[in-house]
C-alpha cells in the first residue's frame, strides 16, 4: 500500500457547475467550482480534476482514483418522476451529467463521495426519491438555511460501524445549506446519519467499494478534514490495487515501488 508519504496524489474528479460568471472585466458562461473543494482535496493528498458537464465522456474515470461529485442546484424532478416544486431550481444537463457520471463510478468501483446535490445525485441515479422543499416537512428547516449564501449548521448522530462514523464518530456537526434533502432511499444504500428531527444526512452503500454521500458541506469546515482524508486514503489503495492488477510482472514502477516499501 502505498503511505501516506508517497510522492502520488490520487486524481480526484470534481464536478462543476455551468453557469454565468465573472473574472476581471469578463462575464460569461463559465465552469465553476467554490475553492473550498479544490483546497480540500489538495490539503488531504489528492490532485484535483475537473469534470464540467459539457461533452461528457464517463471513459475519463478510467484516468482517476476518485470521484467527488459536489453540492449546487436542485436535481430536476424528472429524473424521479415527480411534479415540480414551485421553489424547484434546476438545471436538466448537469443533473444528466453528475447521474451519468455517478453510475460510472459505481459499476468501475470507483471511489465515489457525494457532497449535499452529489448525496441527492446519488439517491436519485439509484432510483430513490427528494423532498423538494424541506420546510414543507419539518419546522426546523431554517436552521439548515439561514438565508441566501450563508451556511447553517447541523448536528447528527452516526450510525455505529458505518463508513461515516470510522471517521466522524457516533455524533458531528457540519456547516449546511439544505433546500433539498433525501426522501425515498433508494434500494442499495442505507442511511447512516440523521439529524435530530429526521433529516437524512449520510447514505452509504454495504459493499465493499466505497461509497459516502452527505447531506452536509464537510469542505466548509476548515477544522474538520477527516471525511477528505479519509475519502483520499481510499483513493490512494484504489490506485495501488488498479495498478498493481493491471502492471505486467516484469515492469517496475520506481516511484511506487519507493512508496511501496515505505
Amino acid at each position: 500500500m502505498i503511505g501516506s508519504e508517497s510522492k502520488y496524489r490520487p486524481r480526484i474528479g470534481i464536478t462543476t457547475y455551468y453557469q454565468e460568471g465573472s473574472w476581471g472585466v469578463w462575464r460569461s458562461v463559465a465552469s465553476i467550482v467554490p475553492g473550498p473543494y479544490l483546497e480540500s482535496v489538495a490539503a488531504a493528498g489528492g490532485t484535483p480534476l475537473l469534470l464540467p458537464p459539457v461533452g461528457t465522456d464517463t471513459s475519463v474515470l478510467d484516468l482517476l482514483d476518485g470521484l467527488i461529485v459536489i453540492g449546487g442546484v436542485d436535481v430536476d424532478p424528472q429524473f424521479y418522476g415527480a411534479d415540480r416544486h414551485e421553489l424547484t431550481s434546476s438545471q436538466p444537463s448537469r443533473d444528466e451529467h453528475d447521474i451519468a457520471l455517478t453510475l460510472a463510478a459505481l459499476e468501475r468501483g470507483l471511489p465515489l463521495f457525494g457532497i449535499c446535490r452529489g448525496a441527492q445525485v446519488l439517491n436519485v441515479a439509484l432510483g430513490g426519491t427528494l423532498i423538494q422543499h424541506l420546510p414543507d416537512v419539518t419546522s426546523t428547516a431554517k436552521q439548515y438555511q439561514p438565508a441566501p449564501g450563508q451556511y447553517g449548521e447541523v448536528r447528527f448522530a452516526v450510525v455505529p460501524g458505518s463508513r461515516c462514523a470510522s471517521l466522524l464518530g457516533e455524533q458531528a456537526s457540519s456547516p449546511c445549506h439544505h433546500h433539498q434533502a433525501l426522501d425515498d432511499v433508494a434500494e442499495g444504500l442505507v442511511v447512516t446519519a440523521r439529524a435530530a428531527d429526521g433529516t437524512i444526512e449520510a447514505v452509504e452503500t454495504t459493499g465493499e467499494n466505497w461509497v459516502l454521500g452527505v447531506q452536509f458541506h464537510p469542505e466548509e469546515n476548515r477544522k474538520d478534514a477527516r471525511l477528505f482524508e479519509g475519502f483520499l486514503a481510499v483513493a490512494r489503495r484504489f490506485a495501488d490495487t488498479r495498478d498493481t492488477e493491471s502492471r505486467p510482472a516484469d515492469e517496475a514502477d520506481p516511484d511506487r515501488e519507493d512508496a511501496l516499501l515505505s
